[in-house]
């Protein structure tokens, strides 16, 4: 991990990308100033209408606990609960732009209870801003939402120190926070983290430098966002993958394969492999709706034409014939449990990963995380918002990659079957078991099959058994009553073979023949 600071990364050695989206998200416990700030920036930014800004002044003066100054946290808390208790519940998403930058942000609650929504929130973010208290310090949360920040694949972290007037802006306190901060996330993997001094209230850092931080060099919030770059390093040995979405059929001269691009880039001719089928093709096509292109890159929503008359429906994903991906019928996961029961091995859900869908059960528990220390401790259960490791089995091969080389195809949620409530996000670690990869055309026989074929040939040995044992008793009763060895052996012979065609019989009978030599 490399801490880039403020102060010591001068504005003019960030690349700027003009008109460029950027999709952040607030973090951080509860009162931090998460809202408060977001308010802020939409004001100083301009993007606050004049009718928004005589609600603003009419509501603060109803719900502010700050007689005398707005309530910027109004602009964004739109719940009546939320306002009324002056916290955060729902995730709220904004949109405002300036000249040089256009924004998505995620304003994110800061209650345990409502982990779920911010996991919801940092899900699509490529930034998060994580605020700490000045007067707090580093606390439980703090650490939860970094780690899940850091779990969805958010890289670039900017550590907004608020409420530094109530501190008297005293650069030793900004400092001891910083270094407790980044000490306590070395192991999670951000590329920079950017800490600022603010007062959301005031304003302090957020657009403009504040006068009351002299000891402050860096830039303030918002020229930081215009400016950071966050795009991935352009990687070559990424191949395409799109999970189909639907089928797109018009009429009997059109067939083609609608889907977004989650990894690598389509051309007109690049060989492809249909997974979980690993039948081959080539793109004959990239259609969209303003007119066909020559090649498509990741976030694009194409539809792709085949050359070949290819099986292929929603759930399957065409990739690029170099692909190392494969299908999958068990895995091991990094979890976010967020159901209200405890999560414990040997349960089953429902699975969504990408398009595709299917039924999971928890093989395996190997360890939760201590959230205070991110270090692995044993554990037989996960409670509500607790974060561990698992093995994950499905009952049929699911196209699934490891989260860094694919956000889309190396993330799922668990559904509960009987509530329909999603009680778990994961992301993909490891692949316990992979898909023979022959390079065949022939048709993967799923894992649930052989399962299927091994119970039938133990019954079948069992029925043999029985056959066998039944002919060696009546062969030897008539051997008794007989005397005559090769009677008995002609019985059981005749036996042997007219009791399974008896069986037979009485099958396409319908029943009829059930007492034919029972």
């Amino acid at each position: 991990m490399s801490v880039a600071l403020a102060d010591t990364a001068p504005l003019a050695e960030v690349a700027v990308r003009e008109a460029s989206l950027l999709r952040f998200l607030t973090c951080g416990s509860v009162d931090d100033g998460k809202s408060t700030l977001l308010g802020r920036l939409l004001f100083d930014s301009h993007a606050v209408l004049d009718d928004q800004l005589a609600a603003l002044d009419r509501d603060s003066r109803k719900f502010s606990t700050h007689e005398g100054h707005r309530d910027f946290a109004l602009l964004v808390d739109g719940l009546s609960a939320e306002r009324e208790q002056g916290i955060t519940i729902d995730v709220a998403y904004r949109y405002f732009s300036t000249p040089k930058r256009s924004f998505i942000v995620a304003d994110t609650p800061g209650h345990e209870q409502y982990t779920r929504n911010m996991a919801t929130g940092a899900s699509t973010a490529e930034l998060a801003i994580i605020l700490v208290d000045a007067r707090k310090g580093i606390l439980p949360q703090t650490r939860r939402h970094s780690f899940i920040v850091s779990m969805v694949g958010v890289r670039h972290v900017v550590l907004a120190v608020n409420k530094m007037d109530l501190m008297g802006f005293d650069q030793a306190v900004y400092d001891r926070i910083v270094a407790d901060y980044t000490s306590a996330v070395v192991s999670l993997g951000f590329e920079t983290i950017v800490p600022i001094p603010m007062c959301a209230r005031e304003g302090d850092n957020v657009a403009e430098r504040s006068e009351r931080t002299p000891w402050y060099q860096g830039t303030p919030l918002l020229d930081y966002l215009e400016s950071v770059d966050v795009g991935e390093a352009p990687d070559k040995a990424k191949r395409l993958h799109l999970p189909v979405q639907w089928v797109n059929r018009p009429n009997l001269d059109f067939r083609g394969y609608a889907g977004t691009v989650s990894a690598g880039t389509a051309h007109v001719g690049d060989p492809v492999t249909v997974l979980p089928s690993l039948r081959h093709s080539s793109i004959a096509r990239i259609v969209t709706a303003e007119g066909d292109l020559e090649a498509a890159s990741v976030g694009q929503a194409v539809t792709l034409t085949l050359a070949d008359e290819v099986d292929i429906s929603r759930g399957d994903v065409i990739v690029h014939r170099s692909s190392v991906m494969q299908a999958h019928t068990a895995i091991t996961a990094r979890l976010l449990w967020m159901g209200e029961a405890p999560m414990r091995p040997g349960q089953s859900f429902i699975v969504k990963l990408g398009t595709m869908e299917a039924n999971a059960t928890v093989a395996k528990l190997r360890h939760a995380v201590d959230i205070h220390s991110f270090q692995n401790q044993p554990a037989d259960s996960l409670a509500m918002n607790g974060i561990g490791v698992v093995d994950l089995r499905f009952d049929k091969p699911l196209s699934a990659t490891i989260y860094g080389r694919d956000r889309t195809l190396g993330s799922f949620i668990l559904i509960e079957r009987m509530t329909n409530q999603t009680v778990a996000l994961g992301t993909v670690e490891a692949a316990a078991q992979r898909q023979a990869n022959d390079n065949s055309r022939a048709q993967v026989v799923p894992r649930a099959v052989g399962a299927v074929a091994g119970r039938q040939r133990a019954r079948f040995r069992a029925l043999v058994g029985c056959r066998i044992a039944e002919a060696v008793m009546l062969a030897l009763i008539v051997w008794l009553l007989s005397g005559s060895g090769y009677l008995a052996l002609a019985v059981a012979a005749v036996d042997a073979v007219l009791r399974p065609m008896a069986g037979r019989v009485a099958m396409l009978l319908g029943g009829r023949g059930n007492a034919v030599l029972s």
